[in-house]
């Protein structure tokens, strides 16, 4: 059920909101065990939120745009009053007093808190492995990974735990996840979403986004999240469309470019290839024009991500130094020993590795050689973007090179770890919006993702030609008998 539909049986009686926050949270408790998604379950919380809007509804108020819609958050957003662990030993016991702008929104809009998703330490890493509270499980297949960083997220939606949920998108966290789970994950325009409450990881590359079952639902979302935030000094001040009003408008005519170098890239499956290719046969089908695009730096985004977004890291993880919140060693002797063992101790190897990445690219002697050229090179990605949009609408890339990959198998290669992000780097490099959308399954019965690109703050454009192909395809009504846990 999607959110407009449930908003009608809701207006009309038909069903409370009590009964699907009821019915959500038992989903929690029959699959979490299997999936772990859920970090924590606010569920008197949850409980209390819905009644709040059956109380509403019953004394004939009128229903904010998203009364009772059970939502789970990555626990990198920081909510009042409830735990925000970022996975991490360092903040393992923090308790945010103030709430994100991003979730307030969502609170204000009516809906439900079930609870705070699992992800990456930090949101650094492609698996949810480095979780130091255990890595969740992609419900299509118990032994893959869920995707990362927000695989917390983007399973729970998959699993039915909740209607949608929230997460941060770095260098694909949204997309990726999404793409592993089958499910729909939305990049925004860098700045179209506040990030003030958001726990930074890259300052500059960070943007928070919804998973949903649907595009429309997705819209519905972004509707509620996007606008300036006097508190957030990133965030854009431009006028929020009407996103859903943009989905029914029509795609045939519009130039679709397939950007040559991701059906090119070293490492791209053939069934995954294969998928997108007929997704966009879909999408001329309807109408639109397919156009062959080159984005000749397209692929140097990796390289360039992983000297930026580790120097940003470096520079935003100094505050965790055992002084002024977070975990503190019991055990040292004097100021710098103290700072050293907790740092140490309270990090997990992947964070601790990027962050002597980003040291070692902003010291001296090797910024010139190492930042700046980063800086130059994504100065040219954009570029390339640009010349891209002069000639299409939308750009067409797989969102991953390959499908969901087993537990451990990348655990002793990290750069092949790094390699599953190659294909949703560049839009993070230049600040577009993108979304991933299901587009067909593997041989084992594992999604597919077809991500979708167009330019700054054309999310219109972006929802209105995902509606359409996810309309036209109905790829969930093909999906394997066995598949989700059941």
């Amino acid at each position: 059920m999607g959110i407009a539909e449930w908003r009608q049986q809701l207006s009309k009686g038909e069903v409370s909101a009590r009964e699907l926050t009821d019915h959500h949270l038992q989903r929690i408790s029959d699959v979490d065990p299997s999936v772990h998604a859920f970090l924590e379950v606010t569920q008197d919380r949850a409980r209390f939120d819905a009644d709040r809007i059956d109380a509403a509804r019953a004394a004939g108020e009128t229903l904010p745009p998203l009364a009772g819609i059970p939502l789970a958050i990555k626990d990198n957003l920081c909510t009042q009053g409830i735990r925000t662990t970022c996975s991490s030993r360092m903040l393992e016991n923090f308790v945010p007093p103030y709430e994100s702008t991003v979730t307030d929104r969502l609170w204000k809009a009516g809906a439900v808190m079930l609870g705070k998703t699992n992800l990456d330490e930090f949101a650094m890493g492609s698996s949810t492995e480095t979780s130091a509270f255990g890595a969740s499980r992609n419900p299509w297949n118990l032994e893959k990974v869920p995707g990362g960083s927000s695989g917390g997220s983007a399973a729970a939606v998959a699993a039915g735990e909740c209607m949608a949920s929230l997460g941060s998108d770095t260098g694909g966290s949204i997309r990726q996840p999404a793409a592993f789970c089958g499910v729909v994950g939305l990049k925004p325009t860098y700045g179209r979403v506040s990030r003030w409450g958001l726990i930074a990881f890259a300052s500059s590359l960070d943007q928070v986004g919804p998973f949903t079952h649907s595009v429309a639902d997705a819209a519905e979302l972004l509707q509620v999240m996007a606008g300036e935030d006097p508190r957030d000094a990133t965030c854009l001040k431009a006028p929020v469309p009407d996103y859903a009003a943009a989905l029914q408008q029509p795609i045939a005519g519009l130039r679709v470019g397939l950007v040559r170098e991701c059906f090119e890239a070293e490492g791209l499956d053939p069934q995954v290839k294969a998928s997108v290719m007929a997704a966009a046969e879909q999408l001329q089908a309807l109408g639109c024009e397919l156009v062959d695009v080159s984005c000749p730096r397209f692929n140097d985004g990796i390289a360039t991500y992983y000297v930026i977004a580790p120097s940003e890291a470096s520079a935003n993880l100094a505050r965790y130094d055992g002084v002024k919140y977070g975990y503190r060693t019991g055990d040292a002797q004097g100021l710098a020993q103290m700072t050293a063992r907790s740092r140490a101790e309270g990090f997990g190897d992947e964070v601790q590795r990027r962050i002597l990445i980003g040291t070692y690219a902003l010291s001296a002697g090797y910024v010139d050689a190492y930042y700046k050229k980063a800086q130059q090179v994504r100065t040219l990605i954009r570029r390339d973007f640009d010349r891209a949009f002069t000639g299409v609408d939308v750009l067409l890339t797989p969102t991953s090179p390959t499908t969901a990959f087993g537990f451990g198998a990348h655990s002793e290669d990290p750069l092949a770890m790094y390699l599953a992000d190659l294909l949703t780097i560049p839009a993070n490099m230049a600040g577009l919006p993108a979304i991933s959308l299901p587009c067909g399954f593997d041989s084992q019965g594992l999604p597919i993702g077809l991500q979708l690109i167009t330019n700054v703050l054309e999310e219109p454009r972006l929802l209105q030609v995902a509606h359409h192909y996810e309309g036209a395809a109905r790829v969930m009504e093909k999906r394997p008998a066995a598949a989700l846990v059941p």
